[in-house]
């Protein structure tokens, strides 16, 4: 046995720049780099084995084992990570480095969202001295019934795999915990691992094969036959069946047999956040969005359907609008899904298996099954119905008419100038605010990879950094011979607010960014909820605060285009369509990043879904606006249902 002397820090990169994963036979490195931000942390063990990382490359002709990028927030460098693997398909991700204390519990929301989401991100949050020697520590917790609790353990509930490495004898034994989480569509989420900042400085002597090259084989697990049956069963005795798609589609790359199921039965198919995009807009079995912010057409078909098949969609409550889209007494469930905890959901008849595969199982045993030309009817009635909604949407001016580009522009027509300027192949990035559930309902999504919403955890903030990861994962696609893509950012003024200075990173990194600001004044989305709910657009509002102690005077004298310019990025201000439509063209043609700022009117909201939200209203109220907000609550309450009769029984099988 042959070893080598490093720290556990150096052995770390060492260890991660030579992990791989294979998935059909194409093999690629699992680790695109490192983002970092360095404090007294991490500066002297995992900042220094980066550093020799890149000397040594350099010195070598070649590129860094793990490339390092300085982000400006720690919270915002894991959602990059997050984004990146998602565009990846997440079959590659980033490792996130932050110093102790403050730094390290900054990732604590980005863990979070990446868990939530079921995205790969490595964590490697520095931590207090395992020796105590110089102990308390600044910024080092002290509880007086525990020693060896660190802040780092707020990760635990956050992590799909958590360890800490204490001694350098326990590193191969967590970095290989974590390759196995990471690599694992059923279980991959964020992975923290914990390092002392002394250890990270210790020496050790390496059994070389630790930093021999790994590969992770990414399966597709088959269905069971049993089980594949049962769904069968079910799905071959639907009159008005509907299919739900969700992220899982996409990550298994299940687009084609989803379309040539949907074609060959005549399933019309709805799509989650993460799913859409599965189909085309203009594929004739897509009905577009489905749930609280969905079409018109999905949710009808919803309502009406007797047999639902999820496919990689986990039914958050915005998918089944708060468990009251599917209204059909006699509604059955079938769910296909990597995960057993999602395929279980709603009493369904579970397939666990790769959606890829399971799709084509399906297909193969409805071999004959047809939906019927009535079913196929209703679904391109209804679709043609909500496409032409978003066309009369995309066209109206502010004053009602169609035509006039003089006029400041609705976000409704931003998202339409966006949408019809941008090439079939570039992405929309959004996250938080009312923008999510309007790019849900009306954005047109050409090309698989065109439509990227984080709305699992919808993070304000996430929407410059996850554009970067987004931007970087399609530079890495072009540099292996793919066509370009740009991808459009877009975001409010509450969300860019939260966390803008990733624009910093972009610039440091050339890495291209269209970044759409909408300029509302304000939580535009939150703003109309609470207006429904009965509260008045309270605390909602940029507004300076009035002799009367409230916030209702002039808007406020905030000028997000010159602190956008401030952080060195190319900005243009638009005030009406016509400008905002040559902006968009100009920035298209441009090879650097641009920050496009729309003043535009929030008051004006997207078409109705014909859905409902659950968020409760208060059940006693001085408020009269309150008391009638809580009626109509109660009215949408009484609609809810809980799923609980076994999806394997047929109708005439009901107690």
């Amino acid at each position: 046995m042959t070893t080598t002397r490093l720290t556990v820090a150096q052995a770390t990169v060492r260890f991660l720049a030579h992990q791989f994963v294979e998935r059909d036979g194409v093999r690629t490195k699992l680790f695109a780099g490192a983002l970092g931000i360095f404090g007294h942390g991490n500066v002297a063990g995992l900042g220094q084995a980066l550093l020799q990382d890149e000397l040594e490359a350099l010195e070598a002709g070649r590129e860094p084992g793990l490339p390092y990028v300085l982000g400006r927030n720690e919270q915002a460098m894991v959602h990059t990570a997050v984004a990146y693997a998602r565009a990846k398909d997440r079959l590659q991700a980033w490792a996130v480095t932050a110093s102790v204390g403050p730094g390290s519990t900054n990732m604590l929301t980005g863990a979070a969202l990446a868990t939530i989401n079921r995205l790969p991100v490595l964590l490697l949050p520095a931590d207090t001295f395992a020796t105590r020697s110089a102990g308390p520590l600044l910024q080092e917790l002290e509880l007086p019934a525990s020693g060896d609790v660190t802040v780092n353990d707020a990760f635990r509930p956050l992590s799909r795999y958590f360890d800490r490495v204490w001694r350098p004898e326990q590193l191969p034994g967590a970095l290989l915990g974590a390759m196995r989480v990471l690599t694992d569509p059923a279980e991959t989420g964020a992975v923290t691992v914990c390092f002392p900042q002394d250890v990270q400085a210790e020496a050790h002597d390496w059994d070389d094969d630790l930093f021999a090259e790994r590969t992770w084989h990414v399966g597709r697990p088959l269905p069971e036959k049993a089980a594949l049956a049962r769904a069968v069963e079910v799905i071959r005795s639907a009159r008005n069946p509907l299919l739900v798609a969700g992220g899982g589609v996409h990550y298994s790359g299940a687009q084609a047999a989803l379309a040539a199921l949907a074609e060959a039965t005549g399933i019309p198919v709805g799509q989650s956040q993460a799913g859409k995009g599965a189909l085309p807009f203009d594929h004739p079995q897509s009905v577009g969005a489905i749930g609280s912010t969905g079409t018109t057409a999905a949710n009808a078909l919803a309502r009406e359907a007797d047999v639902v098949i999820g496919v990689g969609t986990r039914f958050q409550d915005f998918t089944t609008a708060s468990r009251t889209a599917f209204q059909n007494p006699d509604v059955r469930f079938v769910t296909l899904n990597v995960a057993s905890l999602d395929a279980a959901k709603h009493s369904a008849v579970s397939v666990v298996a790769d959606a890829r595969e399971g799709l084509e199982a399906l297909a193969s045993g409805l071999d004959g099954y047809d939906v019927g030309d009535a079913h196929r009817a209703r679904t391109a009635e209804l679709k043609a119905a909500w496409d032409a909604t978003v066309a009369s949407v995309y066209a109206r001016d502010s004053a009602g008419s169609t035509g006039d580009l003089d006029v400041q522009p609705d976000q409704n027509q931003v998202l339409g100038t966006v949408n019809e300027l941008s090439d079939p192949r570039d992405v929309v990035v959004c996250a938080a605010g009312s923008m999510p559930g309007d790019l849900h309902k009306l954005w047109q999504v050409r090309d698989a990879k065109g439509y990227h919403v984080e709305y699992g955890y919808s993070c304000m903030g996430y929407e410059v950094a996850g554009g970067i990861g987004v931007a970087m994962a399609a530079e890495d696609d072009a540099r292996h011979g793919a066509a370009p893509r740009d991808v459009f950012v877009m975001v409010g003024d509450g969300s860019y607010l939260m966390m803008a200075t990733e624009l910093v990173t972009a610039v440091q990194e050339g890495v291209k960014i269209i970044v759409v600001l909408v300029q509302n004044h304000g939580y535009a989305s939150i703003g109309s909820l609470s207006e429904q709910l009965g509260s008045q657009r309270f605390g909602t509002r940029y507004r300076a605060r009035t002799s009367s102690g409230r916030l209702d005077g002039d808007f406020l004298p905030v000028d997000l285009a010159a602190n956008a310019a401030s952080l060195g990025i190319h900005v243009v201000r638009t005030s009406t369509r016509k400008e905002l439509e040559a902006a968009v063209l100009d920035a298209k043609a441009s090879t650097e990043s641009t920050v496009i700022h729309v003043d535009t009117d929030p008051f004006v909201d997207a078409p109705s879904s014909e859905s409902w939200w659950d968020v409760p209203v208060s059940e006693i109220s001085a408020l009269e606006s309150t008391q009638r907000a809580r009626g109509v609550y109660e009215q949408h309450k009484a609609r809810q249902r809980p799923f609980l009769r076994p999806s394997g029984l047929k109708p005439s099988e009901k107690n």
